[in-house]
């Protein structure tokens, strides 16, 4: 349940925020649900290296998700195959406290291209309600080998036109 006397805002991402942000996707359990994650997660220096240029791609719009001044997550938008996409990560001890919607929506809010996809695992329950709750729409599913799974699997797609 989402408590309202958290302090919760959004910020873009700094480097030095990439710290916290790699610990977060080491969770085994974190890793099993985002399923398409890197070939290694505990490589640290590709991490760092990865979303360093990430934050210097002007197709990229990453945020930091803040909770009472501690960084908990982050939220962006990128671009794969032409079509603009959503990801977002929040460390597994803020699960299911509201705060993954919370900061999807006014995500949206500031990034406002339209159409606007998401993919998840199908077993990935959590994350299809938040995006549920944010207006997105399932319109399909599609299958992808998930490297934290080693194994392929289905993943639903959805879209958001207005919010």
């Amino acid at each position: 349940m989402f408590n309202d006397k958290l302090n919760i805002h959004l910020r873009k991402t700094k480097v030095s925020d990439l710290e916290s942000l790699f610990r977060f996707q080491l969770d085994p359990d974190a890793n099993y649900l985002a399923a398409f994650t890197s070939k290694d997660p505990t490589n640290k220096s590709a991490y760092l290296e990865k979303y360093t240029k990430l934050l210097n791609d002007p197709t990229v719009n990453n945020f930091t998700i803040v909770v009472d001044g501690i960084i908990v997550g982050s939220v962006a938008k990128f671009v794969m195959e032409g079509n603009a996409e959503i990801t977002y990560w929040i460390d597994k001890k803020y699960w299911k406290k509201g705060i993954t919607s919370y900061a999807l929506k006014h995500f949206l809010a500031i990034e406002t291209t339209r159409p606007i996809f998401a993919r998840v695992a199908f077993d990935n329950f959590g994350s299809r309600r938040v995006l549920e709750k944010c207006g997105f729409v399932k319109i399909g599913t599609d299958r992808g080998y998930a490297n934290a799974r080693q194994l392929e699997i289905e993943e639903v797609i959805y879209r958001l036109d207005n919010f």
